[in-house]
């Protein structure tokens, strides 16, 4: 894939911006006119046509997406095309959508297999352009992105002024023993300096969503635990290794049988039988990277 920033830029008379025109992007448009610089084969100007194409995108306007596509691909702007496709999927779509990784296939096949402004090429341009159209519109991780960033600037301001910032990232001063306590694992300098080993990793750190682990990882892990010949779990703490986070409370790892170090304190027997049972590392999980 050709990188559209690897190609010069500059402003024209007009204040539009210019780039060097591609061999493909050359010759005349539709009315038999020299094209001039950035027009594509119908008379439009491939910056338009571009834009366009990203709010057909996620307007979810399939028709239009797919004449942009098409527009920009048989002018020679395939390039551009693909450069902005892929743009759009990670700004104008939702997270986890396979859609990306359907546009990486069809700019695969319409550039190393086939010419990008011949039929075959069109045609990925199309598909690509339908795929992303069709997939859920969201700009999720753009205003997340420019949310965190103005929070930033909150908090550092606050702090020059010696003030509690007013808006603040969602995780606070993420400190142990807070509501984010179960990341302070072996994994981490404060974890390992704290002695949480494998015991706490398999009773917090390793829980997972709502959802939690179907019935063949459940019985894997809890066998898993069961056979670590260095840590004696009890049925508590094999419990809470496969129970699922709260959905309303994904970080909530207050629990009856459960210290602040991850062992049961239910289980005395397991406690008398190891008073170094916070510096247990276990065969199952290496906390040393």
């Amino acid at each position: 894939m050709a990188d559209g920033d690897d190609r010069q830029a500059t402003f024209g008379a007009d204040g539009s911006l210019e780039t060097e025109t591609t061999p493909d992007a050359t010759g005349e448009n539709d009315f038999g006119e020299e094209k001039d610089a950035n027009e594509t084969d119908g008379g439009y100007s491939r910056y338009v046509v571009s834009s366009l194409l990203q709010k057909a995108v996620r307007r979810s306007d399939e028709e239009v997406a797919a004449w942009a596509a098409w527009e920009l691909a048989r002018s020679g702007y395939a390039w551009n095309l693909w450069d902005r496709l892929n743009l759009y999927v990670v700004e104008d779509l939702r997270a986890g959508d396979e859609v990306a990784l359907t546009v990486e296939r069809y700019e695969e096949l319409a550039t190393e297999r086939w010419e990008p402004d011949a039929w075959k090429g069109r045609l990925c341009a199309i598909h690509a352009a339908l795929a992303a159209a069709r997939a859920h519109s969201t700009r999720e991780a753009s205003n997340a992105d420019a949310y965190f960033g103005a929070v930033a600037d909150i908090r550092a301001e606050a702090r020059e002024r010696g003030e509690e910032p007013a808006h603040d990232f969602p995780v606070g001063d993420l400190e142990p023993d807070g509501e984010f306590d179960a990341v302070f694992d072996g994994h981490t300098g404060e974890g390992s300096k704290r002695g949480r080993g494998t015991r706490f990793f398999k009773t917090h750190g390793a829980r997972v969503g709502p959802e939690g682990e179907d019935e063949q990882s459940a019985r894997w892990q809890r066998l898993a635990m069961l056979l670590d010949e260095e840590i004696e779990y009890d049925e508590a703490e094999l419990d809470r290794a496969v129970e699922p986070v709260d959905a309303d409370h994904p970080w909530s790892d207050s629990d009856a049988n459960t210290g602040a170090d991850g062992s049961g304190s239910g289980s005395t027997d397991a406690a008398a039988n190891d008073d170094d049972a916070d510096d247990e590392t276990g065969s199952l999980t290496d906390f040393t990277e």
